[in-house]
């Protein structure tokens, strides 16, 4: 199904930041809607699913998503490589995708926690095969004055649906409390209509073959120096950010209503829905790094305001504030790693962003299970609200502005 791209080129060639997004852009927005409808639709029930429905401890929560995050980011890295080798990027986003909606129903026929694991790490495995190919198919559609609004409409997008899945889910659940595991089935729908959605309308531009021979198999030395500067800040925040399963944990410990945790989760999703492209384009013009800068301080204001607080009515108000730090860095660090990542080996590239962000989940969902279970269920969140900190220290005294992008 996929097929070299006859799209024009951007209709102001002068002022390509001002042009319309290309459609390949605009049609893997459409799919990562239709995917964040399905897993938003279950995902802030997953914790509640083990320790209540399978009677599961609560480490294991810090486990799955740990194992499976990490595991997956390991495939971040070398599906992006072998897309850069192979010279194609849709299949392996075809193929990502097909096996995330397939996870769904799954979990629905779960009997014991370790049958979760088993749907998560399938689930993360699609989101691994088909992470680095599809942002390196945002990039390769987008001329660089554009790329922060590029990512950002794809944040929107996605965040849209993870607006609606839980409304969805709240809805299914008044409908038919108590049915956890038919919701599961029911996501399944949405999932498979984004495959089609992307096998019929993504298309992309073919790379000459010689060229996709001459992928090299990556190595971390062939980074430039200021990219490796940038991963190791981001593996610093990423170790206190634990999975969101801890906040949606908190929230109910906090006196948030179990059906409620639906609605509080559409609601922190609707702040980068609404503002996640305009911050895009805003990178474009100010540059990355301010904006991470400020997202990562949010993230430790409401990473503290969990651990001190303890009523449901500050749940309320740091949820919305936590996307916030959502639209303020999730396209714009994406962006940044696409400035920084060598034309020749993109996808690669950005495929170990994205692994070193999955790898420090492990070790930072662990011990934020082993936090919440043997010290209190604030600690993970003062570790959180550190490290993000300290990571946003790091950032704002390193150079500001990222070196020209090569050529594209």
């Amino acid at each position: 199904m996929s097929q070299p791209s006859d799209e024009p080129p951007p209709a102001n060639p002068t002022n390509p930041a001002s042009a319309p997004l290309s459609p390949t852009v605009k049609a893997l927005g459409a799919v990562s809607f239709c995917a964040d409808v399905s897993s938003e639709m279950v995902y802030p029930l997953n914790p509640i699913f083990l320790t209540q429905v399978l009677r599961a401890p609560a480490w294991t929560v810090g486990l799955i998503e740990g194992v499976a995050e990490s595991v997956a980011s390991i495939l971040k890295l070398y599906s992006g490589w072998l897309s850069d080798r192979v010279g194609r990027r849709k299949p392996f986003t075809v193929g990502g995708y097909a096996l995330s909606a397939l996870a769904k129903p799954l979990i629905a026929f779960a009997g014991v926690w370790g049958h979760v694991l088993g749907a998560r790490f399938l689930d993360r495995v699609g989101k691994g095969l088909r992470t680095a190919p599809r942002d390196a198919l945002i990039t390769e559609s987008s001329p660089p004055a554009q790329r922060g609004r590029a990512f950002g409409f794809h944040r929107s997008m996605d965040t849209l649906g993870a607006v609606l899945g839980p409304l969805l889910g709240y809805i299914f659940l008044l409908r038919y409390p108590d049915q956890i595991r038919k919701l599961y089935l029911f996501a399944f729908i949405p999932g498979l209509l984004g495959v089609l959605v992307l096998g019929f309308f993504v298309r992309e531009r073919a790379k000459a073959r010689d060229t996709a021979k001459r992928a090299p198999i990556f190595s971390f030395a062939q980074l430039s120096s200021e990219y490796r500067r940038y991963l190791l800040v981001v593996a610093l925040f990423s170790f206190g950010n634990s999975s969101d399963a801890f906040l949606l944990l908190r929230a109910q410990n906090m006196g948030v209503e179990l059906r409620h945790l639906l609605l509080l989760y559409a609601l922190f999703n609707v702040v980068e829905a609404v503002l996640g492209y305009s911050a895009g384009g805003l990178s474009d013009r100010v540059g990355r790094r301010p904006l991470m800068v400020a997202g990562y301080f949010v993230f430790a204001l409401v990473y503290l305001g969990f651990a001190i607080f303890h009523s449901a009515v500050a749940a309320w108000i740091l949820f919305p504030i936590y996307g916030l730090y959502y639209t303020l860095t999730q396209g714009t660090q994406r962006a940044l790693a696409a400035d920084l990542a060598h034309p020749d080996r993109r996808g690669a590239e950005m495929g170990a962003f994205h692994m070193v962000v999955g790898l420090a989940a492990l070790p930072a969902s662990v011990f934020a299970g082993w936090l919440y279970a043997r010290v209190s269920p604030a600690s993970p969140f003062f570790l959180g609200s550190v490290t993000a900190a300290a990571a946003g220290l790091l950032l704002l005294l390193s150079r500001k502005k990222p070196a020209a992008s090569p050529a594209r």
